[in-house]
């Protein structure tokens, strides 16, 4: 594929997974597609030769802490954010899951199950990880888990 396909790719695929127009925030070009021998389909997602984001089965990405850095630029990727007060941000950093009672805000474009990125009050990022609940539950509940994340900021 040339480079221009591998952008043209990703961009769809981050398009519906996360909104239209979050693709903007993309750059225009370092994007390095990985393919299953077996199947085909793009199984990774490099940019600049640092890890953007696996591809599951399903066809949904796991952004990793840079990818989803990169799409915070995108005012429209806030909208699959948690926000976390600062008593949380350590564990966040940590790897740990997010408990309903430290979100203070949550994207309404997050489903149970779909891929969030989790930042602190200023809007930075800290983790990624998959939501447990909706974007409009995860402010009413006091307890449980809001998002389960699978990896927090490197120290």
């Amino acid at each position: 594929m040339k480079p221009s396909d591998d952008l043209r790719t990703v961009s769809l695929m981050v398009d519906y997974l996360f909104g239209r127009g979050v693709s903007r925030a993309l750059p225009t070009s370092g994007f390095q597609l990985y393919h299953s021998r077996r199947s085909g389909r793009v199984k990774l997602v490099n940019l600049d030769g640092r890890i953007f984001a696996t591809v599951k089965p399903n066809g949904s990405m796991a952004l990793s802490v840079y990818g989803a850095t990169v799409l915070s630029k995108s005012p429209k990727f806030r909208e699959n954010c948690v926000r976390v007060s600062d008593d949380a941000v350590p564990f966040v950093k940590g790897g740990k899951s997010v408990f309903c009672r430290f979100v203070i805000q949550a994207g309404k474009n997050i489903q149970p199950k779909g891929e969030v990125a989790v930042t602190d009050v200023r809007g930075r990022i800290l983790g990624v990880g998959m939501a447990v609940l909706s974007g409009s539950v995860m402010r009413q509940f006091k307890h449980g888990v809001a998002v389960k994340v699978r990896a927090g900021l490197p120290a």
